[in-house]
């Protein structure tokens, strides 16, 4: 009995460890597909990413010794397109400093109003028109200095280089190029002086009045007045001061300045470099002579004063700062130290400062001056009798203005 029981306790045990051991198989053979699946699965995703990279590599040869890389096509690009902004930056500089100026312009002419009204002087005609006078583009103006006991000497250049009536207004209208007589107010406003200039004026039209009281000691002042004047009146390119016993060819002046309209801070004229004299009660003195050195010193280079031309920016600049431009006694000098310091272009031009004795030659051979005068006298002599003769000699002719094109 106890034989039988001990066998089929073994049978027992044997089976259910046979039906495990199948079943631990079973599992075991499902666990080993699965495992094989993933192992083959990878392999094959590797392969697609390293034969993926290895097409990347051959494309990007290939474009490479095709010499279309986009990588190396854009840096290419971003260079030329560097290279064509720095191309442009002169331009960009350049229409900076026009915009600057034009703004500087603005700003110079409302001061200008401004002051007026503050202080109660009348306001210029030529102010009481801005807008058409600001939209038009001028060549240059002419400023002609003159004095109250000159009026001689006004109609002497009527009569020969300076165009009138009619003829004045087109060659504003055509040619961009205004001219006028430029004088301040007597030491009593309102006086016989002031209002036989009003009655001139009104006569000619061709007198700039400026809030200026006149004298000769006040030349500096006076010229630094009818730069900010002009320049706030008209937009031009240049702004010419030349005095009233200076014969002008007109059209030779215009073609002259016209040559330098591209160059930025433009001073011409014919340029000298004087004593400066020390020595009290002889012409052209200098009381301040000791700013310039040791007695015996020249003076900087600066633009006679017979005449001279500066560009719009300068004018401007004197127009902005003229509060704080120290004056010398002579006006030349003054002019001149104004520009020290600044990026200015001094252009030496001879054909502006001819004498009367050789301007008739060059005039043959056809070197025609653009001024004409003796240096003796610092303007032509006797210039009330001689002016005509002078113009005759030396003139470029009546239809020089007419045929000019600047």
């Amino acid at each position: 009995m106890g034989w039988k029981s001990k066998g089929l306790e073994s049978n027992t045990k044997s089976f259910v460890t046979k039906k495990w051991t199948l079943l631990l198989c079973i599992g075991c053979f499902c666990a080993g597909m699965l495992f094989s699946d993933r192992m083959w699965t990878v392999p094959e995703a590797e392969d697609k990413v390293v034969s993926l990279e290895t097409g990347i590599k051959d494309e990007r040869l290939k474009l490479v010794t095709e010499g279309c890389d986009p990588i190396q096509k854009d840096v290419k690009r971003g260079s030329k397109n560097i290279l064509g902004e720095v191309s442009k930056t002169p331009n960009a500089i350049q229409t900076l400093d026009k915009t600057i100026s034009n703004l500087e312009m603005e700003l110079a002419t409302a001061r200008a109003m401004q002051e007026s009204i503050i202080n109660g002087s009348p306001i210029s005609d030529d102010l009481k028109i801005p807008e058409s006078s600001g939209k038009r583009k001028y060549l240059m103006v002419v400023g002609i200095n003159t004095a109250f006991s000159s009026r001689k000497r006004r109609d002497s250049v009527r009569a020969t280089w300076m165009p009138q009536g009619e003829e004045r207004k087109k060659l504003e209208e055509e040619k961009g190029v205004v001219m006028r007589f430029v004088i301040g107010h007597s030491a009593t406003s309102g006086g016989i002086l002031d209002r036989a200039i009003e009655a001139e004026d009104r006569k000619h039209g061709d007198i700039l009045r400026l809030e200026h009281v006149e004298g000769y000691l006040e030349l500096s002042a006076k010229t630094k007045t009818y730069f900010a004047t002009a320049a706030a009146l008209w937009d031009a390119d240049f702004y010419v001061k030349v005095d009233d016993d200076v014969h002008v060819n007109i059209a030779t002046l215009g073609a002259t300045l016209a040559r330098h309209r591209s160059k930025p801070r433009v001073y011409i004229g014919c340029m000298k470099s004087g004593p400066v004299l020390a020595q009290k009660g002889v012409r052209y003195h200098e009381p301040e002579y000791w700013k310039f050195g040791e007695e015996g010193n020249k003076y900087f280079r600066h633009a006679t004063g017979q005449l001279y031309a500066i560009s719009k920016d300068l004018a401007s600049y004197i127009s902005i700062n003229q509060h704080v431009l120290h004056k010398y006694a002579n006006e030349d000098v003054s002019l001149g130290s104004w520009f020290i310091g600044l990026d200015v272009d001094h252009i030496d031009d001879r054909r502006l400062c001819c004498g009367t004795t050789d301007c008739e030659w060059k005039a043959q051979a056809g070197n025609i001056c653009v001024a004409s005068f003796d240096w003796t006298c610092s303007g032509i002599c006797r210039s009330v009798d001689r002016m005509k003769d002078v113009h005759r000699r030396c003139g470029e002719g009546k239809n020089a203005l007419r045929t000019a094109t600047f």
